[in-house]
């Protein structure tokens, strides 16, 4: 089977999992409890203006016809209205005219910040990681490897916000070395977004420097039994070069998947690490949201969400098999 036609098998693929996924995207979103018109209106409300709210934001159409208006939308990168930015004060007592805003619009500066911030993460967090799984794996079982697992061990079992706040204690606090909250914004240098970013950047490197260092240590060592490893050392090559030129080529394709998922977390899993540090990402700006029951934009971060998460798992697989060739051929 051609590189190419496993590749095209693999994006449709991943349209197809998007596809579903938008499904239920939009029908969980839409389940939510609560309703925008009854929390903008609050205990004043009157059914007939509550309708009306609902029927201006074409609410009370029917869900499947919500759906693909939504979807199609969607596929040209149009995700409609955001509710919050909305101005409805001729239904709460004031004269004044609807002013939309778009949610594409709202969004980007946002998934600009967190892209900006799993990049400076991915920077820190990829050389250590791999640096330390892979001396973990040269010496195994020596005092570096039983820490090196146990500092893993804690920083997988510690919740992001625990280490959070622990770090804004010994940081930003104890020692004010770095910025306790990331209040970012346009026209700010990149010395400035970057030390405004720091903090919780090596947050986000805590925790996913374990998960990789872990799987680069465990696929080095699964390899160190294979029969060419031994061919390896018998003809007498040092330990580092065997793991290094030897081992690391026939593990990198477990070690791409895991990087990965980690940098697909980066982007989808920064929801607890953005409101600790009030960072102005997607994540911040998805909590925000769902307060207020602002369904579009709930739907499209959600959907940036997937998006990322599937577009960086088809990328592992498709590096995954460029890498290995024996994942080329059909079992």
């Amino acid at each position: 089977m051609g590189i190419l036609s496993i590749i095209l098998k693999r994006l449709g693929l991943g349209v197809l999992t998007l596809f579903l996924v938008s499904i239920i995207i939009f029908m969980a979103v839409n389940m939510l409890p609560g309703d925008f018109a009854q929390a903008l209106l609050g205990q004043a409300a009157t059914p007939e203006a509550v309708a009306a709210i609902r029927a201006d934001l074409g609410l009370d159409r029917p869900i499947a016809s919500r759906y693909f208006d939504w979807l199609i939308g969607a596929a040209r990168g149009d995700f409609g209205t955001s509710f919050a930015q909305a101005n409805f004060s001729a239904y709460v007592g004031e004269n004044s005219s609807s002013n939309y805003g778009s949610v594409a619009t709202q969004l980007a500066p946002r998934f600009a910040n967190t892209v900006f911030l799993a990049s400076v993460t991915a920077v820190i967090a990829i050389p250590i990681s791999l640096i330390i799984g892979i001396l973990a794996a040269l010496y195994r079982y020596s005092v570096f490897d039983r820490v090196a697992n146990v500092s893993t061990l804690t920083s997988i079992s510690s919740p992001e916000f625990f280490v959070a706040y622990i770090l804004i204690l010994v940081l930003a606090v104890l020692n004010p070395l770095l910025p306790s909250l990331s209040n970012i914004f346009d026209g700010m240098s990149f010395g400035e977004r970057l030390e405004k970013t720091l903090l919780p950047a090596l947050t986000l490197t805590l925790v996913v420097t374990a998960h990789m260092m872990r799987m680069t240590r465990a696929a080095i060592i699964n390899l160190l039994a294979s029969p060419y490893i031994e061919m390896a050392r018998l003809k007498g090559l040092s330990p580092f070069r065997v793991i290094v030129v030897h081992a690391l080529p026939n593990a990198l394709a477990p070690i791409i998947n895991v990087v990965a998922l980690n940098l697909a977390y980066l982007i989808t899993g920064v929801v607890v690490v953005e409101v600790v540090f009030v960072y102005p990402g997607i994540g911040q700006l998805f909590v925000d949201s769902v307060k207020i029951r602002d369904i579009p934009v709930v739907q499209a971060c959600c959907m940036v969400f997937a998006s990322a998460y599937i577009l960086l798992n088809l990328l592992a697989d498709i590096m995954a098999i460029l890498s290995n060739p024996r994942l080329r051929m059909p079992k």
